[in-house]
């Protein structure tokens, strides 16, 4: 393992990192400084000295036996968003993954966790006006209930802002293909229901050579929502379920004891959780 790749029997795991920063957790707003210094764990990987917390925006590459996977591809370039701080980017993020030895044209296949504008950016890229697929050669996968959700905010203008400009076109593209929650992808790839941060929410299960790890999406969205798995995220659709599908989630990993990718977690990203009395910690 590097510091940005890891090995599941034969499933080379690469990170791609679009941006990673420390401050106010906006989603969580029990995550205040004063809660976050009570968790002395986060240090120094997920929370800094002052109580703020660290996240990260990035892509995991899937390399196996058969295909090249990259799941959920951040904010992208040019956007116009809601956000100023994720607007009109122009980061290094394909650069990176061409020199990570994958460039676009080499991707067989992109997999949305969920449909939002942090995970599916870097779906199209801006080509003399106009929105292109950046894996043109890739099938793009997205949650057939996630999509029956998502083209029903069209009057949200937070959601159609990166529907029009990253997801409609790779549909207009014929590039897409709609899949069940609990859908098998390939032989080591797996799809595992993760609902209530949206309605089609996914996790990614990675299976092979006798060992196993988990993409979690979005149904966390930081380590401290491990000692505190009911603080409620403002971005969650039912908070109710999500609540429940962190706690059921959390038990499943810390008894199995398999390697675990937090979608947002800051550097090194991969983990253990471990039960701690009534919740759980995440120790790498």
């Amino acid at each position: 393992m590097t510091a940005n790749q890891w090995q599941i029997g034969d499933v080379k795991i690469t990170r791609i990192v679009e941006g990673e920063h420390a401050g106010p957790m906006f989603l969580l707003p029990d995550a205040t400084r004063e809660n976050i210094l009570a968790m002395p764990w986060l240090q120094p990987h997920f929370a800094d000295a002052e109580g703020n917390c660290i996240v990260s925006i990035h892509a995991l590459v899937l390399d196996t036996p058969d295909r090249v996977i990259v799941v959920d591809t951040c904010l992208g370039n040019d956007k116009e968003r809601t956000f100023d701080f994720w607007a009109h980017l122009q980061t290094r993020f394909l650069e990176d993954l061409t020199a990570a030895g994958y460039p676009p044209e080499s991707v067989d296949m992109v997999l949305c966790t969920h449909l939002h504008t942090d995970h599916v950016g870097w779906n199209t890229k801006l080509v003399d006006g106009k929105w292109l697929p950046t894996f043109p050669n890739a099938e793009y996968l997205f949650g057939k209930s996630e999509w029956e959700y998502t083209e029903a905010q069209m009057e949200n203008p937070m959601y159609a802002e990166f529907i029009v400009d990253a997801i409609k076109p790779v549909i207009d593209a014929g590039l897409v293909r709609f899949v069940d929650v609990d859908e098998q992808i390939s032989r080591e790839i797996a799809l595992v229901p993760t609902p209530g941060h949206t309605p089609g929410h996914i996790s990614v299960r990675i299976q092979s050579g006798g060992q196993s790890a988990i993409i979690t999406g979005d149904f966390l969205h930081h380590p401290c929502q491990m000692e505190e798995p009911l603080w409620e995220c403002t971005a969650d659709w039912d908070t109710p379920l999500a609540q429940k599908t962190r706690i059921e989630q959390l038990e499943q990993y810390a008894e199995e004891g398999l390697l675990v990718f937090g979608t947002h977690f800051a550097s090194p990203s991969a983990g253990r959780v471990v039960k701690k009395g009534e919740y759980f910690q995440f120790e790498v």
